[in-house]
């Protein structure tokens, strides 16, 4: 069942990590200037997740035993408090991101945003004491290069009257943005560890609604103080392929990013934080692609390299996982055949 669900999840982060970024670059592209609005989006879908959760409620009653504990909600208080700061985290994570989209090509936002596996792999050493292999450090290390090569040759896709101040401070926001969930993933997995309730994807559920409305908030602050609720309608009269557009892009950006959030919390339940990060990260290449296609971005050679270097890691951290649970299956086989003949050499003795 677990592993069903690891696959689901996949999917569902795919679809949110590569669709997430381009709508979002698709409102700025064509007029879109709200950044806060834009940050709002990411979460704002949250009564999706609601809709699951009670869903998943109704099947409960249904199929469950009648003497059989069914609540809607199962998140006590002390889980409700951690999710609700990571909710926040989360909601400022979304501005850093959205600025730096604004400012930067979806291709060169997506492999800055590769980095994040090496902050991800660091924080979850410190946080949740994650073991590494030689493979795995060499997949952090590559991706991080990879990375550094992008930010020493990042002048040339500049767009056009883009100041030159703007761009270097939407690419620090970028990596700003990778830098924190980077953090964010290995903290929900701490979180999980630390609950001290049996946790189930209902409670996944739960969390991931929490956290998107306390991020919903935190951003709702944010568009209240910029006055970007007065000037939304203005400026979906001005959007340049229509107003009715303006509201699609925006309803369909909210349910895609919701994709991005609950696959991604749904992996670090299913598996680690790690590979969370690493699939994120495996993804970017196809986001980088599409946004050549669609937008006819730029793809020069530092690109080039750099996600030469991004796949080169993903193939380390890859080959070294299927190694360790090879190595995993041998020893269990091992374990298992000694503990059905304990006795065999003094039999045959």
């Amino acid at each position: 069942m677990r592993k069903a669900l690891l696959v689901i999840n996949c999917i569902i982060l795919s679809i949110g990590n590569c669709g997430g970024p381009l709508i979002a670059r698709l409102y700025f592209i064509h007029g879109g200037k709200r950044v806060w609005f834009s940050s709002w989006l990411q979460t704002a879908g949250c009564p999706i997740i609601l809709l699951l959760i009670v869903s998943a409620y109704i099947y409960r009653s249904r199929t469950t035993h009648p003497t059989s504990e069914n609540k809607l909600f199962y998140m006590e208080p002390p889980l409700f408090v951690a999710s609700a700061v990571i909710g926040i985290l989360t909601g400022l994570d979304n501005y850093l991101y959205s600025y730096g989209l604004s400012r930067l090509p979806v291709s060169t936002s997506s492999l800055i945003i590769a980095s994040q596996l090496a902050f991800t792999a660091g924080f979850a050493f410190l946080l949740v004491k994650q073991k590494f292999s030689a493979y795995s450090i060499n997949a952090v290390f590559l991706l991080t290069i990879g990375a550094g090569v992008l930010a020493l040759h990042s002048d040339s896709d500049r767009p056009e009257n883009e100041p030159n101040r703007e761009y270097i401070l939407g690419f620090v926001m970028t990596l700003a943005a990778s830098a924190l969930y980077g953090f964010i993933l290995p903290l929900v997995e701490l979180t999980y560890k630390k609950a001290n309730q049996e946790l189930s994807y209902a409670l996944v559920m739960e969390i991931q609604m929490v956290m998107c409305l306390f991020a919903t908030a935190f951003c709702t602050v944010g568009m209240l103080l910029n006055n970007d609720f007065k000037a939304l309608g203005r400026e979906a009269r001005e959007f340049e392929v229509g107003k009715t557009k303006y509201y699609i892009v925006a309803i369909c950006s909210a349910i895609v990013w919701q994709c991005f959030f609950l696959g991604g919390i749904g992996i670090v339940f299913c598996a680690s934080s790690l590979l969370s990060g690493v699939v994120i990260t495996v993804l970017l290449p196809v986001t980088e692609i599409l946004a050549v296609i669609f937008y006819h971005e730029k793809f020069e050679a530092e690109k080039g390299v750099a996600l030469a270097l991004s796949l080169w890691g993903f193939l380390s951290y890859f080959y070294g996982d299927v190694k360790r649970m090879r190595k995993k299956k041998l020893a269990l086989e091992t374990q298992l055949e000694s503990s059905v003949f304990p006795n065999r050499l003094d039999t045959i003795v």
